[in-house]
């Protein structure tokens, strides 16, 4: 083999094993991609089927259901609302009415099953994709009752 072909299967070679090494990096970076969605773009179908996803806003006064370790309860963004079942501890700061974001996936039943529970730190913190669509909402909800 000539000089000139050895250095180009060393160039070619080096090319795909940087391909392959960038397919690896992308593709873990892809699996551990999570989006926020609200109650509302649940219910219009943008959150994604089987794949992990975080839904935010406010947990619905009066509808925290205790079952051992097991809490359903209701996320609204005062426009639409989601159901959510977690299985583990709440934060200590998990309380009706106040500002929560879930990590988990839709069940086949519509309900959305949290493997995570983030509560807010103090009375003035919200997320802010929780804070976003908590006013997107409430500005979908003035324009409908002008109508």
């Amino acid at each position: 083999m000539k000089p000139r072909h050895k250095r180009a299967a060393i160039i070619v070679g080096g090319l795909a094993a940087l391909a392959v090494a960038a397919y690896f990096v992308l593709n873990a970076f892809n699996s551990n991609l999570v989006f926020f969605f609200s109650p509302s773009q649940v219910a219009a179908g943008e959150a994604p089927k089987n794949r992990t996803f975080r839904i935010g806003g406010l947990v619905k006064e009066g509808t925290v259901k205790r079952d051992n370790l097991t809490v359903n309860f209701i996320v609204t963004d005062k426009s639409k609302e989601m159901a959510v079942a977690f299985t583990g501890i709440l934060p200590d700061l998990f309380k009706e009415g106040k500002g929560v974001v879930a990590q988990g996936k839709l069940g086949d039943d519509g309900k959305f099953i949290a493997t995570e529970v983030l509560a807010k730190h103090d009375e003035n913190y919200m997320p802010p994709e929780a804070q976003q669509a908590l006013d997107q909402a409430q500005v979908q909800k003035t324009i409908k009752s002008l109508k």
